[in-house]
């Protein structure tokens, strides 16, 4: 049996985030599934995290929800080909990691600076070696990447940091596709 690949995708739950942005990532769902991934993510309904799911559910694409079973009463949860339920934010992160080949970071809110962030440490730490994407769409997060600049001017962190993710800011073929067929060979 041949190994099923993940491709996490970190992003908001909120359906005020810009109609472009869910555009986008909703593409990205579909490439995801184009190119033989599947998905794994928070298990929303709504937002850029409901855009990825249903990109991917478009293109006949397995999708992985991982969910605290509390996160019900903040959004709604997408109608995922496997959910699995936890206890804590916690535990959700740990088995997104431990599933994904590459993590997406779309649009999002604090909890998606909070994955973002972590992933980024683990790799700093060399807990992980996945690729790890910032998607700057429209330049959602340019502050986000001065910020990290800054730190580094400050030297509270090495320009080693730059290495350990890489940035895009758009969402088509030539942009996702190098990075999902670099994980397969």
């Amino acid at each position: 049996m041949s190994k099923r690949y993940f491709a996490c995708v970190y992003g908001g739950a909120n359906e005020r985030i810009d109609s472009r942005h869910k555009q986008k990532i909703e593409e990205l769902g579909r490439m995801i599934a184009e190119h033989d991934f599947s998905l794994v993510y928070g298990a929303g309904a709504t937002g850029c995290m409901g855009a990825v799911a249903r990109g991917v559910k478009e293109k006949n694409g397995f999708v992985m929800g991982i969910t605290p079973d509390f996160i019900g009463e903040f959004e709604e949860i997408f109608d995922c080909d496997n959910t699995v339920k936890v206890d804590t934010m916690a535990e959700r992160k740990t088995l997104m990691e431990k599933h994904a080949d590459v993590f997406f970071v779309a649009p999002g809110g604090i909890g998606t600076m909070d994955e973002f962030f972590q992933v980024l440490t683990l790799k700093y730490l060399k807990r992980l070696d996945a690729p790890i994407v910032v998607l700057n769409l429209d330049g959602f997060y340019d502050t986000l990447i001065a910020l990290i600049r800054d730190l580094v001017r400050q030297n509270a962190v090495t320009e080693e940091i730059f290495n350990l993710y890489s940035v895009v800011d758009d969402v088509n073929e030539e942009t996702i596709a190098p990075i999902l067929n670099q994980i397969k060979r």
